[in-house]
């Protein structure tokens, strides 16, 4: 992906070299271990909602931030963080663009890099989560040796599979604009696990999309996406279906514990919208599961 020369987002709150200290309560480390591992590999690498249903974040409650400020960030740190302030800054021009052509302003989203731990508006972050979306503070959150975890336990790799992963993330902000997320998250609360996780899948499957419609624009507007960029974001679209990680992690899936779509979903609703860029064909929530 060909991004020289263009603008860091400033809309960046960078934490790096601030961990967060904390301590646990009743259920001790050893229950908030086993909640993140198996919340890991049935949640496509994103822990975050599993955490919060399980009530293991609710666990955890802040003693303060230690800081390590005399750390330093090697050079690959350094330009993934740059790299990842231009892709923020690529969703703020693209979703300013579409956002206009509906009638509506486009309120951008903060991006917090943080080392280890962080306290957000929905709780405790923690980098075994990876990226993150909160609604409650408008801000997506990422340790950037999630993107080395990708490539070494994962094998996605490639900067325009890492500009899918913030673009996605991105597209949780759009869904909180437009209304879609608390919407869901209401529906969510009112039913059962099983129920409730599958609407979680679609609204995994329309970020997916999202991220996919930034791609397309972006592509537009500025020509970046170069040979090989598709293939990158649609591997690791395939290595991050639910299917793919539990199998992985266990030898076999359970379809209901589904939240963020297969393999094959979450590939083609991100090729969907790369393709087409139109918001229209977006809506996961009017189909049936058979189409979806």
């Amino acid at each position: 992906m060909n991004l020289s020369g263009r603008r860091e987002s400033t809309n960046v709150d960078d934490r790096r070299g601030m961990s967060t200290a904390a301590k646990v309560g009743g259920g001790g480390f050893l229950g908030i271990i086993i909640a993140i591992v198996f919340a890991y590999f049935t949640n496509g690498g994103d822990l975050m909602s599993a955490l919060q249903s399980s009530g293991a974040l609710d666990a955890i409650t802040t003693q303060g931030q230690v800081s390590t400020e005399g750390r330093e960030f090697s050079e690959e740190e350094q330009q993934l963080a740059r790299f990842s302030k231009q892709v923020l800054a690529s969703t703020e021009d693209v979703w300013t663009k579409v956002f206009k052509s509906m009638g509506k302003t486009y309120v951008p989203p903060r991006m917090v890099l943080y080392t280890g731990g962080v306290q957000t508006g929905c709780g405790q972050g923690n980098a075994s989560v990876g990226p993150f979306y909160c609604s409650a503070d408008q801000a997506l959150y990422i340790d950037l040796s999630f993107f080395s975890s990708m490539k070494s336990q994962l094998g996605a790799d490639g900067d325009f599979a890492y500009a899918y992963v913030i673009a996605h993330e991105v597209g949780h902000h759009v869904q909180h604009l437009l209304g879609t997320l608390n919407a869901a998250h209401s529906k969510m609360a009112r039913l059962n696990e099983t129920q409730a996780n599958k609407i979680s899948v679609r609204i995994e499957l329309q970020a997916d999309f999202y991220a996919g419609v930034w791609g397309h624009h972006e592509n537009n507007m500025f020509g970046s996406i170069e040979d090989g960029d598709l293939q990158e974001a649609i591997q690791c679209a395939q290595v991050i279906g639910d299917n793919y990680l539990q199998e992985k992690a266990r030898g076999y899936s359970q379809p209901e514990s589904f939240t963020h779509g297969t393999s094959a979903q979450r590939m083609r609703w991100l090729k969907l919208g790369l393709s087409t860029g139109d918001m229209n064909r977006g809506d996961t929530f009017s189909l049936s599961e058979s189409q979806l």
